[in-house]
């Protein structure tokens, strides 16, 4: 049997949710998704479909939002949209096996309906109706849907197709693709075209989808390499990946990264007290579970947006689990990267650079890479391992005291610290108000 996919998101989902617990209609309120203790700077999360008909994309700034416009901000409040997503996926299950299922995101998934049309006696495009109104009868939550032979096309007809449709529903066979995607621009609309990859297309003579399925595969595997055939396939509407590969698949190499987008601006000095925080987190995550890393990564983005960002990885002397161990290379990463980006400045006192004079910082990722099983680990000869060991005791006793009383329970002398944002963040759910 042709395999029958969908892809459904729900519609602004943040925004329609607000919109929802104060009675209000997503489709008639003008309400954006924003925290306005960060100031008129701050990023709108969702957008109502009503603000949006009005010209306001999503993740504008407050300040991009027309003068003229009279609009509810809401605060956002991470906790009750994951409790509603779970009540939706909770809705999905009375239909589908869990085995069919595949969670993209809080608002989006993949479902395979091939086995469930016979049984229900539908075609897949009822049964997204089905799906849909179900989720709207339970909730009023909008939601909007995909139909394709594989998981590539449902995606592209949800994102394209489907707001076209009076029913916010939309279906591709590999056919239909051709006919009304081959030429649809920009490609960035595409799902995983990003606008460098665009620009690197477009450099080579290629300004749709159609021109792609048409280049010379050898030129596309010097430019792209691996990811070459990703282009190959979607351009001719072809996806061999399914749900069950997705579920089936296991990563040949683990880490843990964080990231985040600072409240203002920061120095030097400043955003290494940070990363500190950032580092101290993930060594913990990584001690709960009995790893440790091989390698540590560091990227940083800057307040001016002409800097590009910079960063990168190092490989450790060997893997490792304490802070101590880790945190010199996150320190000559951060150093390293300033030097990047302010190569050619003036040197001071014989310096290289002046680290007063270096960019202000608005955006921090680290990350601890290469992690396997610390017990998997041979032990050297030039290893503290007895300091290590209670380095992990004491982080494991520092976890169950957390896991009862919350993160904040127990926190390090530099988190209080002016410019410091763990103590705010541990109180957030993927960096946003919680409650």
């Amino acid at each position: 049997m042709d395999k029958m996919y969908l892809c459904i998101d729900l519609k602004s989902f943040y925004a329609s949710v607000e919109c929802v617990k104060r009675g209000l209609d997503p489709f008639k309120t003008l309400l954006v998704v924003a925290d306005p203790s960060r100031g008129s700077g701050g990023i709108c999360l969702a957008a109502s479909p009503a603000i949006k008909a009005m010209g306001v994309p999503n993740r504008c700034r407050l300040f991009e939002i027309p003068a003229g416009l009279k609009y509810i901000i809401a605060k956002p409040r991470m906790k009750l949209y994951m409790e509603i997503s779970a009540e939706i996926y909770d809705i999905y299950l009375r239909y589908i096996d869990s085995e069919d299922i595949h969670i993209y995101s809080i608002d989006e998934c993949f479902i395979d309906v091939t086995p469930y049309l016979k049984a229900y006696h539908k075609t897949a495009r009822e049964m997204a109706v089905m799906l849909t109104d179900a989720v709207y009868r339970e909730t009023g939550i909008c939601a909007a849907a995909g139909v394709g032979t594989n998981l590539f096309l449902a995606k592209v007809a949800l994102d394209i197709t489907a707001k076209h449709s009076p029913d916010h529903i939309g279906c591709l066979d590999e056919e239909e693709f051709c006919r009304t995607i081959w030429h649809h621009t920009p490609l960035t609309d595409i799902w995983n075209i990003g606008r460098g990859t665009a620009k690197r297309l477009k450099q080579m003579g290629a300004v749709d989808l159609c021109d792609v399925a048409h280049m010379d595969e050898k030129q596309l595997f010097r430019e792209f390499g691996v990811n070459a055939r990703y282009l190959i396939d979607h351009a001719h509407g072809t996806e061999p990946c399914t749900i069950a590969d997705i579920h089936n698949y296991k990563s040949k190499s683990r880490s843990l990264s964080s990231s985040q987008i600072l409240f203002e601006n920061y120095a030097y000095e400043d955003a290494l007290t940070v990363i500190k925080e950032m580092a101290d987190a993930l060594v913990t995550e990584m001690s709960e579970s009995g790893l440790c890393a091989g390698s540590v990564s560091l990227g940083i983005g800057y307040a001016d947006d002409s800097i590009p960002s910079t960063g990168g990885t190092k490989k450790l002397n060997g893997p490792a689990s304490s802070l101590s161990a880790i945190m010199p290379a996150f320190e000559e990463l951060c150093s390293d990267s300033y030097g990047a980006a302010c190569a050619g400045s003036q040197r001071v006192n014989g310096k290289f650079f002046d680290r007063s004079a270096l960019p202000l910082i608005r955006r921090l990722s680290v990350g601890l890479g290469e992690l396997e099983a610390a017990g998997a680990v041979q032990q050297d000869l030039f290893s503290d391992h007895d300091k290590e060991i209670k380095e992990q005791n004491l982080r494991r006793s520092i976890s169950l005291i957390r896991e009862r009383y919350g993160k904040n329970a127990l926190i390090k002398g530099i988190s209080l610290t002016e410019k410091a944002t763990a103590i705010e963040r541990n109180a957030l759910i993927g960096g946003h108000n919680a409650e």
